[in-house]
C-alpha cells in the first residue's frame, strides 16, 4: 500500500510528496515554505530519524509509525493560527476513528477504542497517548504566515518511560497501516479546514472539540516551570485557552503547559 490522498484532499487542491524516511517532516515543511512553497502540501513518512513535540522533545518514530506535516502560507494572525491546532486534533480523532471501524469490520477481534482529545494538541487511546501534533509558523516573504501543522501517530509502536504513558494502535488489536490512516487523515483535515475557515470558523471547532476533550470538569494540574497551577478544567475560551477555575472561585486562563487529569494532577506527576 502507498499513501495517497483520499478524494475531498484530492479536490480541495492539496498535494502530496511521500519520503521512505526522512528527519523531520516539519523542518522539511518549514524550508520549503522558506523557499516559496504556498501550499497546501501535505509531507508524510513511516519513519521519522528527527522529529521533535513540543517544548522540542524528540519525538520517537519507529518504521511503520505515521509523521505527516501539512504546510500552507495563509493571511491570518499568529494567535488566530494557534487555533488551528484544534482543527487537527478533531481532524485525527475522526481518521482514527474511521479506521478503528474499518478494522473491526475485517477483523472481529478488533478492539473498540475509545479516542478523546487533551489540551492542548494530543489525541489519547484509552487515556495513553497516542499521538502528538506540532504546529509552528513564521512570516515568509510575503509577511504572510507559513503554518506547519505536525501530526505523530504511534501505529506499530509507542515509547516506554514517558510522563504520560503512550499506546500504539497494534497494542490496542486496531491492525491498521501508516497508509491507511494518512488516507482518512487527509480526508478529515480537508473537511475541518474548510469549518476552521482561517479561524472564522473556529466556534465550531471548539463546540466538537469539547465533545470529545479529555478531563473535562475533571480535577487538573498545569505545569509551566514554576508551581503547578492547580483546580478543575472548566472549558476552552473563543481563543483556545484552558480555562482552569481554582478552589478559591477565580478563572485562570492557561496558553502553554503540561496537563495532567484525575489521579495525575492529585499525585503531582512530572
Amino acid at each position: 500500500m502507498v499513501f495517497a490522498l483520499g478524494p475531498a484532499a484530492r479536490s480541495a487542491g492539496y498535494r502530496l510528496e511521500a519520503f521512505e524516511s526522512i528527519g523531520s517532516t516539519n523542518a522539511e515543511a518549514l524550508a520549503r515554505a522558506r523557499a516559496g512553497e504556498r501550499g497546501p502540501l501535505w509531507l508524510v513518512t513511516p519513519q521519522q530519524t528527527a522529529g521533535r513535540g513540543r517544548r522540542d522533545r524528540a519525538w520517537i518514530s519507529p518504521r511503520g509509525n505515521l509523521a505527516a506535516s501539512v504546510v500552507e502560507v495563509i493571511d491570518v494572525a499568529p494567535p488566530v493560527a494557534a487555533t488551528l491546532g484544534f482543527a487537527a486534533g478533531l481532524a485525527l480523532e475522526q481518521a482514527l476513528q474511521a479506521v478503528s471501524v474499518e478494522a473491526r469490520l475485517r477483523s472481529p477481534d478488533s478492539t473498540d477504542t475509545v479516542f478523546t482529545l487533551k489540551w492542548p494538541n494530543d489525541v489519547l487511546a484509552g487515556g495513553r497517548k497516542l499521538s502528538g501534533i506540532l504546529l509552528e509558523a513564521e512570516l515568509v516573504a510575503s509577511r504572510q504566515l507559513a503554518v506547519v501543522v505536525g501530526i505523530g501517530v504511534n501505529v506499530v509502536a509507542a515509547p516506554e518511560g514517558t510522563p504520560y504513558p503512550a499506546a500504539a494502535l497494534h497494542a490496542l488489536g486496531i491492525h491498521v497501516g501508516a497508509e491507511e490512516l494518512f488516507g482518512a487523515l487527509s480526508e478529515a483535515w480537508a473537511r475541518l479546514r474548510a469549518v476552521w475557515d482561517n479561524g472564522r470558523g473556529f466556534g465550531e471547532i471548539r463546540r466538537q472539540w469539547l465533545e470529545r476533550a479529555s478531563g473535562l470538569g475533571q480535577p487538573v494540574s498545569v505545569r509551566t516551570g514554576g508551581a503547578p497551577l492547580t483546580g478543575r478544567f472548566e472549558t476552552i475560551d473563543d481563543t483556545g485557552c484552558l480555562i482552569v477555575v481554582t478552589d478559591d472561585g477565580a478563572k485562570v486562563p492557561v496558553t502553554a503547559g503540561d496537563v495532567y487529569f484525575g489521579a495525575a494532577a492529585s499525585s503531582g506527576a512530572t
